[in-house]
């Protein structure tokens, strides 16, 4: 295999990030696995937790983090697990694993919608902090295939993937999994089994709950990534295995680069393969500039998880988020397609795409709020999606009254009809104006006052007829329609006459 890049920050900084990522501006991603099956509980009939308990205890929801809190005594997993499984001295996380069976799952199905809804790539889990894999594991037998659903996860949205031309990635959450999981090696501090060892303790269950570490404290693990260089290496070969055998163009890690230098030798191995596979460099490597890990903006593809960025970045970039919990959990709230289309909107007119977790039960199909959210996605992609899909950002990214706050876990500014966002054809002859809204007024486009160049045409997208504009000093005045043609966001198309 023909070697391009190397672990170094200087070979890295080389990378350049491909058309087809720049051109996609939507993924769907199945952020989907074993930690879905405590979920699907009612969290609110659950006591109330402990508020003197340390803040770990408490966040993230009952279902992201569930194999790491339920060995949390007092934690509301904890007690969640001790009512309906078991004490997790006897009845740990491995437990779990064999009632997710994933009876329900149609992938080929499910990727129709996502295709249909616009999506251009698709993203897998590969493997959680839970330490689980999603694919036939060379080097783990903890995996899919041998336990729960019997199935090659990876292997078979792969396949529905490409059926429906979508370039396809994975996730890799494993590298922090090595401290996140070291709850499980504690003990109850109080009650009869006070000073018992939970399962994970367990030699005979080393190899899945990793081995106890010295940083090990009851709540918070000292770190996000351990300094053991055993794991470190176990995580290389794993990931070299999920590389290899998905052949993905994307690839996610949940934070920073981890590991050092094993962490951008993975790197230049991703790189380097996926030249080898192509012919060229077709390879997205997305991590976060979150504390944890390495970051350097020219090695890869930025991630801002659940949030934004204030303004336009010169290099492409991506949010991830979800539109409830990123695994299922009852009683949880779903994000409107409204919400999530001006998301959407604000990023790619900053030179952004936006990968959406689309949660699923944990036999595998979605919850009728999901199914609602793709049909209208689909109405609105169809009318819409050119302004969208292969635009670039335009000189400013947008207009309005309404100022969001930017940063990791910053997201849902309440946009209305008067903020618009802005993108370009490629060739810069087409501008499309994109309403938070539905405009009840007329829209003034205070950007285009003094725009040099002649206004040819103003269209409404999703509707054939003509629409009243005017193209003053003060910017481009549009007239609202008669009749709109989606329940959400209006596009305008402006095209030059140059």
């Amino acid at each position: 295999m023909p070697k391009t890049f190397n672990s170094t920050r200087k070979s890295l900084s080389n990378y350049q990030c491909p058309d087809w990522f720049r051109d996609a501006k939507f993924g769907i991603w199945s952020h989907w696995g074993p930690q879905s099956v405590p979920g699907l509980d009612n969290w609110d009939v659950i006591a109330p937790q402990d508020p003197n308990l340390p803040v770990d205890t408490i966040l993230p929801g009952p279902s992201e983090w569930y194999a790491r809190h339920m060995y949390v005594q007092g934690h509301r997993a904890y007690q969640h697990h001790l009512a309906k499984y078991g004490h997790p001295t006897k009845h740990g996380f491995k437990d779990i694993l064999p009632l997710w069976r994933a009876e329900n799952w149609d992938p080929q199905r499910l990727m129709g919608l996502y295709a249909a809804a616009g999506a251009k790539y698709f993203v897998s889990m590969g493997v959680h902090h839970d330490n689980f894999d999603l694919w036939d594991s060379r080097h783990h037998s903890w995996n899919s295939v041998k336990i729960g659903p019997r199935r090659n996860i990876v292997a078979e949205w792969k396949q529905a993937a490409v059926a429906r031309g979508l370039r396809f990635g994975v996730s890799e959450h494993l590298s922090a999994s090595y401290s996140w999981f070291q709850t499980s090696h504690g003990a109850d501090t109080t009650g009869p089994l006070a000073g018992v060892p939970y399962d994970g303790a367990k030699p005979e269950n080393a190899n899945y709950y990793h081995a106890s570490l010295p940083c090990f404290t009851e709540h918070v693990a000292d770190q996000w990534y351990t300094q053991d260089a055993a794991s470190h290496k176990l995580w290389f070969d794993r990931m070299v295995d999920l590389l290899d055998s998905s052949k993905a163009d994307f690839f996610y890690t949940d934070g920073g680069i981890p590991f050092g230098d094993t962490g951008r030798e993975l790197m230049a191995y991703f790189y380097n393969k996926n030249i080898a596979q192509n012919g060229s460099l077709e390879a997205v490597y997305a991590y976060k500039d979150i504390g944890s890990g390495e970051y350097f903006a020219e090695g890869g593809v930025q991630d801002v998880e659940r949030g934004g960025i204030a303004d336009i970045s010169p290099l492409p970039w991506q949010t991830d988020t979800t539109i409830s919990g990123w695994f299922y959990n009852s009683g949880q709230k779903f994000r409107t397609t409204r919400d999530i289309i001006h998301s959407l909107a604000d990023i790619v007119s900053k030179n952004g795409n936006l990968l959406l977790n689309v949660v699923q039960l944990p036999d595998g199909s979605l919850p009728k709020e999901c199914e609602t959210f793709l049909t209208e996605m689909a109405a609105w992609m169809g009318c819409n999606g050119e302004a969208i899909h292969s635009t670039r950002p335009w000189r400013i990214a947008g207009e309005g009254p309404t100022s969001a706050t930017y940063g990791h876990f910053k997201e849902g500014a309440d946009f209305t009809a008067d903020d618009v966002r802005f993108t370009q054809s490629k060739d810069g002859k087409q501008l499309y104006v994109i309403a938070l809204g539905i405009p009840a007024k007329p829209l003034h486009i205070r950007a285009l006052a003094g725009e040099r160049r002649a206004i040819a045409d103003v269209r409404l997208l999703g509707r054939a007829e003509s629409i009243a504009w005017k193209h003053e000093d003060t910017g481009l005045v549009i007239q609202p329609a008669a009749t709109w043609p989606t329940d959400h966001a209006a596009v305008f198309r402006v095209t030059f006459v140059n």
